[in-house]
């Protein structure tokens, strides 16, 4: 076997599972699960239509680059999206099987692990797939610590100048898992200027793009940030889902776009790893592209949760609302005297109101002797507003 699956940590649901291993939830509440990013809006009719017109396309075997239409709708989309000049279709773009396996795919192909210690950076807390994409593909991960006070900015200037040297890989997620911050201009830029200097490749995690409260202020992207900065985009490769964008999570679509040489690269990876689109999943997703009324309808739905459940939730938790995505991630306040973890809090929330959130220290590893996920929690207002609402009420009685 691959001894590097040793070097692999539980994943955050199984340690909540192992966390609630022997506990009875109250009977008296019904189960409310805040813990897991799974979009529960309905998924819009005219995908669902996209996708049975066309189950034809399963006595195709599918290409590996996807249909010329299906990468033209992508191309036309990032280009209305971001207000840029359209990606070249045929070498910049690359529709993948949901942004999770390609995130997990491209540090296999873009790691050199026959060079002295390789580096994959990635934001702390963070998405676990980075670290195993890491370890698996022979690098070593270096987290960067995201703590409220730097509003969880990457501190870049903290690595040291070997660790740069030998950095291959950089994963960003903005709007970010759990924080929900945005990466601002002058963030890219520096990140832009070390990719320069070093040559490490970064890979944008933008699954949470279209999940946002203002829609005259949508967040910015990475290939929006080096068009402004007036760069092309070598060494950048962004990642992007219709998983929350148009509620099909089960459908798993999305692309990669970017650096043209890349995306040969991983086109060729991806040819012998097997992960071509359905045909009839293809269909369906550009009908998802091209589409924004459903998409704007989803951030409405979230918006009212956000905006009815923060305040409730603020009275006993250090929350507020995030720049995007459809997480709260918030701090626990502690009473005088009261020393509660955030997998205590977790686990009695469970015990005596039959709610789920996930420990913030599950989705972060400690760098300097801290964990910046401690005594925090996320909380995925993925539920009806009715349960993200009773959900709140039942946290404001667990500080009762």
């Amino acid at each position: 076997m691959n001894t590097k699956l040793n070097l692999l940590q539980a994943y955050p649901f199984q340690r909540l599972r192992d966390l609630f291993k022997g506990t009875t939830a109250n009977p008296a509440y019904a189960p409310i699960n805040l813990s897991i990013g799974e979009p529960k809006h309905a998924t819009p009719p005219l995908i669902k239509q996209a996708l049975v017109d066309n189950l034809a396309g399963l006595a195709n075997y599918p290409t590996t680059l996807g249909s010329p239409a299906l990468r033209e709708a992508i191309a036309q989309w990032i280009a209305r999206r971001y207000g840029i000049a359209a990606l070249d279709p045929e070498t910049e773009i690359l529709p993948v099987t949901g942004s999770r396996e390609a995130l997990f795919a491209f540090a296999q192909v873009v790691v050199d692990s026959s060079q002295t210690k390789p580096v994959v950076i990635s934001p702390n807390p963070f998405y676990q797939i980075y670290e195993g994409a890491a370890l698996l593909a022979g690098a070593e991960p270096y987290f960067l610590n995201t703590l409220p006070v730097n509003q969880h900015a990457m501190d870049f200037a903290s690595v040291p100048s070997d660790v740069l040297k030998r950095t291959q890989l950089v994963y960003l997620c903005s709007p970010g898992n759990p924080s929900g911050k945005v990466m601002s201009l002058a963030q890219w830029q520096t990140v832009f200027d070390l990719s320069d200097q070093y040559g490490f490749v970064i890979a944008a995690d933008e699954c949470y793009s279209e999940i946002y409260f203002d829609e005259n202020q949508p967040p910015l992207g990475a290939l929006q940030a080096a068009s402004q900065l007036k760069r092309d985009n070598k060494n950048l490769v962004v990642f992007s889902s219709l998983s929350k964008r148009s509620n099909v999570p089960g459908m798993r679509s999305g692309f990669v776009a970017g650096d043209a040489n890349i995306i040969e690269k991983f086109a060729l990876y991806r040819t012998y790893h097997g992960c071509a689109m359905n045909p009839a999943v293809q269909a369906a997703s550009m009908a998802a592209w091209n589409d924004e009324a459903h998409v704007i309808e989803n951030r409405r739905l979230y918006a009212e949760k956000f905006a009815a459940v923060t305040p409730l939730l603020s009275e006993v938790l250090d929350v507020a609302l995030p720049d995007a995505a459809f997480y709260l991630w918030a701090k626990i306040k502690l009473q005088a005297g009261s020393s509660l973890s955030d997998t205590e809090f977790a686990l009695r929330l469970y015990r005596d109101f039959n709610v789920m959130v996930l420990p913030g220290s599950y989705l972060a590893r400690k760098v300097h002797n801290i964990n910046p996920g401690e005594n925090f929690v996320r909380l995925a207002l993925v539920a009806s507003l009715d349960e993200c609402l009773e959900a709140a009420n039942r946290i404001q009685n667990l500080y009762k």
